[in-house]
């Protein structure tokens, strides 16, 4: 076999990756105002959609809302204040694009790595490593 036999057959082997973050849909959130309290129905299904913790994901979602909450026992988010759909669209969107999209090849297949007390993105698609804030 040549380089050039050789190139091929890997080239046929290699799965195909989207690229793009077409795949990656978040739900949009199921929001409910219960008195002074937005409740998030579909909490769990996105944090599972996202890959994250739900913990992880709550707390940023009350940092970009500004506001305190908790997660209940059905896995609902239950956050202080009235909050349109839109609003907590926007904060999950946020989220996704600083702890789930790689900011190199912008694909969803990251995960958290702790180095030297630092948190790091790390890309499985392409390998990149990032540092977030959170």
């Amino acid at each position: 076999m040549d380089y050039d036999d050789m190139l091929d057959r890997a080239m046929e082997e290699t799965p195909d990756i989207e690229g793009s973050s077409d795949r990656f849909e978040v739900p949009d959130p199921d929001i409910r105002q219960e008195g002074n309290v937005t409740v998030y129905e579909n909490f769990q299904d996105t944090c599972d959609r996202l890959g994250r913790e739900d913990d992880h994901v709550m707390q940023a979602l009350q940092n970009e809302l500004g506001t305190s909450g908790h997660i209940d026992e059905s896995g609902r988010a239950r956050l202080t204040g009235e909050f349109s759909e839109r609003r907590v669209t926007n904060a999950i969107d946020e989220y996704a694009e600083e702890f789930v999209l790689c900011s190199e090849c912008g694909l969803p297949d990251t995960h958290f790595e702790r180095e030297g007390g630092v948190l790091l993105l790390r890309c499985e698609a392409c390998g990149a490593r990032s540092a977030t804030s959170g």
